[in-house]
């Protein structure tokens, strides 16, 4: 089979250290506040993942002068003003973050462009964003009253909103703000349950200033942003699939360095600890991003059930958690995360259909899973669906598994995590 990874657990477990890459969620924002603040901003450790690349793509259509050296990026942003009418579609390739953020930030912008992404994106709702945005003013056209791609945008003249989400999403909650970041007035918006906060982060590192006061976060129009020095921390995302790891293969033990802790995304290490894991978190003073090292052993783990708040601060760590689940005693229930079925793939559908293969007790439910260990797992033949992360949890899956794992489209790891093999071999010696 094409691009098909054979896939074999290692004799002896898992033991080191590693630094995994860049933030996604840090790297994508970092990119756009720098192209439309005044002056350099330059990024460090940002991800050069397939995702992030395709940002950096946008903003040069854009008029935007960004450079590439190693892991560092460097944007010569000129203010808000200085973005210019694309003469090209802006191919957003797989990055839902790309899409939907990049349409608040445009929808404030007094020209017209168009954006475009890959098959997996023209499936995937964007009406949640481009109808708030309507609501300031943006004309938006596009299929199915413009709830997908490819989408056209005039922008503009926004007036400021309040808007209660209707879902939690941060996603659509850093759209809303961007648009409000140039909108006449002081835009709201009010979360269902609280999201990753990195966008309101941001706004402050580059010298603005965004408020919250309970649920509710508002943001001034006019600001102007000035040129900053990021730092990406690691992403705990990509960190997930080596503390899963570490938990489940026997005699493991890893560190990982420098991983960022921001408490809206930490629901994973919440998870593990309440599963039992032998893990120790390490975090070091800093100003902006919370960031910290990671170690964790192999463990006895026990079923428990994971819904409410909690989803919002893992909903990109499902799927290994379910593989997690099948090693630990007793039942786990993932609840409350429908957010799963509007992915790059319906990752609910995707996770029991692959690790059923493997052998898990794992049925579907209407907004998760449920799960029944501890079970030991077959090789098979399995697939990523193009999913950068059930592609990440398959390969896990293979270091436990009795008979090799056969992976086929294992490419799609390189969208968040390119050197992810690599990183594993390193683990393996």
């Amino acid at each position: 089979m094409e691009n098909q990874l054979k896939l074999s657990k290692p004799e002896h477990g898992l033991n080191g250290e590693l630094q995994v890459p860049g933030d996604k969620s840090i790297s994508h924002r970092a990119v756009m506040f720098g192209s439309v603040a005044e002056g350099k901003t330059t990024i460090r450790n940002f991800l050069m993942g397939e995702d992030c690349l395709s940002t950096i793509s946008c903003f040069r259509k854009l008029g935007v002068k960004i450079d590439i050296n190693a892991d560092e990026v460097t944007v010569e942003g000129n203010g808000w003003d200085s973005l210019s009418e694309p003469s090209e579609v802006l191919d957003t390739g797989n990055s839902g973050t790309t899409t939907r953020l990049m349409m608040g930030l445009l929808s404030g912008r007094p020209f017209h462009s168009v954006m475009l992404g890959d098959e997996s994106i023209a499936k995937r709702p964007m009406k949640r964003v481009t109808d708030p945005l309507k609501l300031f003013g943006t004309a938006i056209d596009g299929r199915d009253e413009a709830n997908f791609t490819p989408l056209s945008i005039r922008g503009g003249n926004l007036k400021a909103i309040r808007y209660k989400l209707p879902v939690a999403s941060a996603q659509v909650k850093s759209a809303i703000l961007l648009a409000g970041l140039q909108a006449d007035g002081v835009t709201e918006v009010v979360e269902p349950q609280r999201t990753r906060d990195h966008t309101e982060k941001m706004i402050v590192e580059f010298g603005g200033e965004v408020e919250r006061v309970e649920d509710t976060i508002k943001v001034r129009g006019g600001q102007v942003l000035r040129g900053a020095k990021v730092y990406v921390p690691g992403d705990i995302s990509s960190a997930a699939f080596f503390m899963t790891a570490a938990a489940i293969v026997p005699n493991s033990s890893i560190t990982l360095k420098n991983v960022g802790l921001n408490e809206t995304r930490t629901g994973i290490v919440e998870v593990m600890k309440k599963m039992g894991a032998r893990m120790e978190v390490t975090e070091r003073p800093g100003s902006g991003e919370r960031i910290g090292d990671i170690m964790v052993e192999t463990s006895e783990l026990q079923g428990t059930e994971i819904g409410g708040d909690l989803i919002p601060a893992l909903i990109d760590e499902i799927p290994v958690i379910a593989l997690l689940a099948t090693q630990a005693e007793g039942t786990t229930i993932i609840k409350d995360a429908e957010e799963l079925k509007v992915k790059e793939t319906n990752r609910i559908d995707a996770v029991v259909q692959e690790l059923k293969k493997l052998g898990a007790d794992i049925e579907a439910t209407d907004d998760g899973m449920i799960i029944k260990g501890k079970k030991s797992l077959q090789g098979a033949e399995v697939h990523s669906w193009g999913d950068h992360r059930i592609g990440m949890t398959l390969a896990v899956a293979s270091l436990i598994t009795e008979s090799p794992v056969y992976l086929e489209n294992a490419d799609a790891i390189k969208i968040s995590y390119p050197n992810f093999f690599e990183d594993l071999g390193k683990l393996v010696e």
